[in-house]
Parts: structure tokens; sequence; C-alpha cells
């Protein structure tokens, strides 16, 4: 039987030992979604739970690829083994993601001790949300404790990944531009971490005290973690060994607080509302060409229905 087609079980136990061919059929299974992602999730959530998840995001060109080759780098030198899913915009032409498995890493490609994985946006904001916490469940049950998940831009869907991760670094280059900017981005309610990356380039002091200033502002408990904000020259490593410090610091506080806990809870219970969502639209749609949808189409069009009505009726249609 070729891979391609062996078991989902077969290859999830293959994929257990190492096996990085059977890993990478297993996410690509993932993203496909369907009844052979569900049963992979079937077979990793009894396993997991021991993952610590990084998220990395910023502004496309603040270099977060850079960052993200030499945190593994810095992980490498101490012989841990990391697991990496970049989250890419899709190409318009294939779906695929545009980045492949990051050029930019190449450096750690032939690594055993590194699995590089690209996911693409694919221009459905459901759809990834989805596909990536579960992508993260099965590297978690095939025993990778470290995973990053760096995306290229600051878009709904990448941001939406990047701040569900347990610590979400943000990095922002100087000049990067005021708080209002910040805030419609997202960034600043999603930071545990800020990073100024290229921190040897004029305006990385201004910078930094754009992010005190919005810190200040942001109304903290005092108890809270404030963000620290840490300066990095990621071509030449510099700042990584201290950005990696204080990820740790951060994981620290929020695993001794509970908070950690809470935030796992808080993923769980908003993946379960989506997937549920999505099965009653999926199914919604099933029978969106019949005769009913029809009919109450029509009733809509003719004002004897409203569309919320409408909508009352068709998932009553469907036992919701």
């Amino acid at each position: 039987m070729s891979r391609r087609h062996r078991p989902t079980a077969e290859l999830f136990a293959d994929a257990r030992t190492g096996d990085r061919a059977a890993i990478a059929r297993l996410l690509s299974l993932v993203e496909r979604g369907g009844d052979e992602a569900r049963e992979i999730g079937r077979l990793a959530s009894p396993l997991g739970g021991t993952a610590y998840t990084v998220g990395l995001t910023g502004a496309p060109g603040a270099g977060k690829s850079t960052l993200t080759s030499a945190t593994i780098g810095h992980l490498r030198k101490q012989d841990i083994e990391v697991a990496v899913l970049a989250i890419d915009p899709s190409s318009p032409f294939t779906g695929g993601a545009i980045l492949g498995d990051r050029v930019r890493m190449q450096d750690h490609a032939t690594d055993p001790g590194v699995f590089i994985r690209s996911m693409a946006t694919r221009g459905h904001l459901g759809g990834l949300s989805l596909a990536a916490p579960e992508a993260v469940r099965l590297l978690d049950a095939i025993g990778r404790r470290w995973i990053l998940v760096e995306t290229v831009g600051v878009g709904q869907v990448e941001v939406e990944i990047a701040g569900k991760a347990d610590t979400t670094v943000v990095v922002v280059n100087p000049g990067w531009g005021d708080s209002v900017q910040a805030n419609k981005a997202g960034l600043m309610e999603i930071a545990d971490v800020f990073v100024i990356n290229k921190a040897d380039r004029k305006g990385a002091d201004e910078t930094r005290r754009d992010l005190e200033q919005m810190l200040d502002l942001s109304d903290l408990p005092h108890d809270a973690w404030r963000p620290p904000i840490v300066p990095v020259v990621a071509t030449e490593g510099k700042g990584v060994v201290d950005l990696w410090d204080t990820v740790l610091a951060h994981r620290e506080h929020i695993t001794t607080s509970g908070e950690l806990d809470r935030r796992r809870a808080f993923r769980l219970r908003e993946e379960l509302r989506e997937i549920v969502a999505r099965r009653l639209e999926q199914k919604a749609r099933e029978i969106a060409t019949g005769e009913k949808w029809d009919d109450l189409q029509q009733q809509v069009l003719e004002r004897q229905l409203d569309p919320w009505g409408a909508a009352d009726a068709m998932l009553d249609g469907i036992g919701a």
C-alpha cells in the first residue's frame, strides 16, 4: 500500500516514532478537513497537553522569519526539539502557501530536531482557525514540546492564530507607527512580549518609548503581566537569548498564576463553539439547494418572512 493511502492510525503510529513523511502527511489531512482530520483529532487528543506554543506575529517585513530562525538556532544549541507552523498567505493560483516551507529557515531544513510546516490561509477565515489548533494538537501528541507559530502578516486570520498561542510575541521595527495604528492591527491586545527587531537602526529608542506609553495607558491590573520590550537584531542573533529568557519568564508567570490553564480552557471552548457553528453551517448548505430553501428564500423576497425567521426555519429543518 502506498504511503499516500495508508490508514490514518498507521500514519499516526509512525509519526510518533519521528517519521517526518508521516507527520507531513497527517498535517496535510488536517488542513484538508473531513473524516480523516477528525480521526487524527480523536487519536491525538488523549496524548496532548504538554507542548507549549509561542506565537510570533507582526507587520510584513518586521523580520519574523529571521527571528524565528534565530530562535530555532538558540533552542537547538540546548538540544531542544522544536516544531514550527508558518502561517502564510494563500497563493491566488494554487491556494497553497506562497512561501512554502520557508526559504529563510533553510539552515534548519536538514536538522532532525526541527520540523517546519507552512499552512496556507487559503482566504477562508474559518478554515485555518480550526486547522491550526488541530495541527498543534497533532504535533503535541507526537512529542514536540515547543511549537512556534509564526505568521506573515497582521490580517484577521494571522493575528487570531498567533493570539491563540500560550505566549504571543509581537515583532515591530523602529518607526513602526503610533498607538492608534497598533490598536487597529489588534496587536496590543494579544501581545505578551514586544520585540523591537532591527534595534540597531535609528528610531529604536523612540519606538520603545511609544510602546511604553501605550502600555502605561492600557490600565493593566497591578498584579498583571506587563509585556516586556526586548530589543533584538535577528540577523546577527543579538538579543535572542534575552527574548527566550523572557518567554520562559512569561511561561512561569502564567503557570504559577493559573492563567495558562484559563487561557487553554478558553481556547478549547472557543474551538468547540466554532466547530459546532461550522457543522451547522455545513448541514444547512447541504439542504440549501432543496425545495425548502427555495420556498423560504421566496418568502423573504416577497416580504412574507424576515431573514431571521427564515434562518430559524432552516435550522429547525436540520434539528438545531
